[in-house]
């Protein structure tokens, strides 16, 4: 399986692909660029908004518009450029990082601090009513979030813990509990990133540094990896009419010597199935 190229960009820190059924694109962002894209694969267009912070992920909202996971908070973005706060946690240092919606349509927003520090951020449940809670505290690089098809389960990646990690997951209640790892990420040079989970349940997980997208099965078990042409492969999502195609971020932040492709889009046309996103429903 070849990736190809779907925006050929020079995105500092290209993260958090999401596709947007209502109107067929991909929405992704440039953390560092302070920008959210949406690239429309039909037309072969990528729209840029600019924002005033740094955007770690930017989501869909069932009334239109999007919610963002910014640097000081969780903020509402409507059509016509308004932007007001949801939750606003502004602390010194930190940023938000990474972001996905439950099926019930609630956010869960992880932040990070801009020196790594550990311990130095969280991940919060964010209702549309903006109640949030902080469900793990002393989180290092909160990255990736998904749900089994079933609902029952929660994966989630701690960057440098180099694990994907479990939880029992109610639905109703929005309640993450008994988190244990699913697997450690072993055999590369790359830490896990961003993923995204398959109708069959599988978790596909991006590998920062490594070159390459893993898929997992349910039990742990290291069932695929496919090589990207770019070193820092950030996150995936699967899209298109049968979401089959799986989008890949890159980022060139950090490297001295960033190749052609470093801080594309990439996809992978028809390598699975992936489930419908759910939409914030704030």
């Amino acid at each position: 399986m070849l990736a190809e190229v779907a925006v050929r960009a020079t995105a500092e820190l290209g993260e958090g692909p999401t596709w947007d059924p209502g109107s067929s694109t991909l929405l992704w962002v440039d953390i560092l660029g302070c920008a959210v894209h949406r690239y429309d694969p039909l037309r072969g267009s990528d729209v840029i908004m600019e924002l005033p912070q740094h955007v770690g992920a930017a989501k869909p909202r069932a009334g239109g518009g999007l919610v963002a996971n910014l640097r000081d908070g969780v903020a509402l973005l409507d059509g016509d450029g308004t932007r007001r706060w949801l939750v606003y946690w502004a602390r010194e240092g930190v940023r938000g990082n990474d972001a996905a919606v439950d099926p019930a349509g609630r956010l869960w927003a992880g932040t990070m601090r801009y020196d790594e520090g550990t311990g130095g951020g969280w991940l919060a449940r964010v209702e549309p009513d903006g109640t949030a809670k902080v469900v793990l505290d002393s989180v290092t690089i909160s990255n990736g979030i998904g749900w089994s098809p079933d609902t029952r389960l929660m994966y989630y990646v701690d960057t440098p813990t180099r694990r994907i990690d479990v939880f029992d997951y109610d639905l109703d209640g929005g309640e993450a509990v008994n988190r244990r790892p699913l697997c450690s990420v072993e055999g590369t040079d790359g830490f896990p990133d961003g993923l995204c989970v398959d109708a069959e349940g599988c978790v596909w997980v991006a590998l920062w540094g490594g070159s390459a997208v893993r898929r997992y099965t349910p039990d742990g078990r290291l069932d695929r990896e496919v090589a990207m042409p770019v070193q820092q492969p950030t996150a995936c999502a699967f899209g298109g009419a049968d979401f089959t195609d799986l989008y890949v971020t890159s980022a060139r932040v950090g490297l001295d010597e960033p190749g052609e492709l470093d801080g594309s889009v990439l996809v992978l046309p028809g390598i699975g199935v992936g489930q419908p996103g759910t939409v914030f429903t704030g």
